[in-house]
């Protein structure tokens, strides 16, 4: 079979495409014949060597976290009929950017028949990270004021999604023409390019301040928005492409009484807790209250392009391997 190897930190180009022998169930696995691959931003960044502060990963290493695919064989004492179902689920250290993955079957879940293999890919991280935020905010209320940044990224998108779906007013803040199309479709009250002049001012004046802010940017966009934040209101930080995860100065938070989570409670979720925020993923798609933003797909022999786009912040929505 065809697989992505890093055998050292780089550019894009450090992705090789070698053969490699299919793999063979062992007790309590199923192979899955993938038909897309997640891609992650958090991939680039590992691949580059920028990552080991959040994710020790040295090479030669297998890169990409997660399939969807069809079930294909399975090991001993896994029941037969899961052959043939439609799966979706993370992948170890045989990575995820091959033909055919080796995933133990307890962490494979059964696609609904009405999501897509696409879309069941798309959700497969950044919806289940997306309704984790969601739980480490405590939800989202009706009328509630949201700031949603890196709303163009595929966590963001979903995020944008889920809390207009609870009646809240929803700002997404996001760059270029493009990604803030595709989130005034997606239902964002209002929509302000944070690479403008000013674009805290503009979240201000539409809302007035903010009860919630879902931080997918980090660096000095996550700071600027922070400071939008109401007395009372709830933070959670969990991107960092902007340069690093934006934690709030935290004598302000107290003072301001601002509930603050971010990156270390969501690394520190457990298989379970993942399990069910993807659950709740999948069930929201299928009953037709989100739909993932895939802005692009890559063949699996195209995946240092996949990786160049989104470093080049060239991408919208969620980028996917097609396999």
């Amino acid at each position: 079979m065809r697989v992505i190897e890093v055998t050292r930190f780089g550019g894009p180009e450090a992705l090789t495409l070698i053969d490699a022998p299919d793999p063979t169930p062992g007790p309590g696995d199923a192979v899955v014949e993938v038909a897309f691959a997640d891609v992650l931003w958090i991939d680039t960044a590992i691949r580059g060597g920028r990552a080991g502060a959040w994710f020790p990963t040295q090479p030669p290493y297998r890169p990409g976290a997660g399939v969807a695919g069809t079930v294909a064989a399975v090991g001993e004492g896994v029941d037969p009929g899961w052959v043939g179902r439609r799966v979706v689920g993370r992948t170890g250290p045989g990575g995820g950017y091959l033909d055919r993955a080796l995933v133990p079957v307890d962490g494979l879940l059964a696609v609904p028949p009405v999501v897509s293999l696409r879309d069941a890919a798309a959700l497969l991280h950044d919806g289940a990270t997306a309704f984790a935020v969601l739980d480490l905010v405590g939800g989202v209320r009706t009328g509630e004021r949201v700031l949603v940044t890196a709303a163009g990224g595929g966590v963001g998108a979903v995020l944008v999604q889920a809390a207009r779906a609870a009646g809240a007013r929803v700002v997404a803040a996001a760059r270029g023409p493009v990604k803030r199309d595709a989130l005034r479709r997606l239902g964002a009250e209002e929509v302000v390019d944070y690479s403008e002049p000013g674009w805290t001012d503009q979240v201000r004046a539409g809302l007035g301040g903010l009860d919630v802010l879902f931080d997918g940017a980090g660096g000095e966009y996550g700071r600027a928005a922070f400071d939008l934040i109401l007395p009372g209101g709830r933070a959670c930080a969990y991107g960092a492409p902007a340069g690093g995860f934006a934690a709030p100065d935290p004598a302000s938070a107290r003072e301001r009484g601002v509930a603050t989570t971010g990156i270390v409670e969501l690394r520190a979720a457990s298989a379970p807790a993942r399990r069910r925020h993807l659950l709740a993923a999948l069930d929201a798609a299928a009953a037709g209250r989100l739909a993932p933003l895939v802005g692009q797909t890559f063949p699996l022999d195209r995946a240092a392009d996949a990786h160049r786009a989104i470093e080049e912040r060239a991408t919208v929505g969620k980028t996917l391997l097609t396999v």
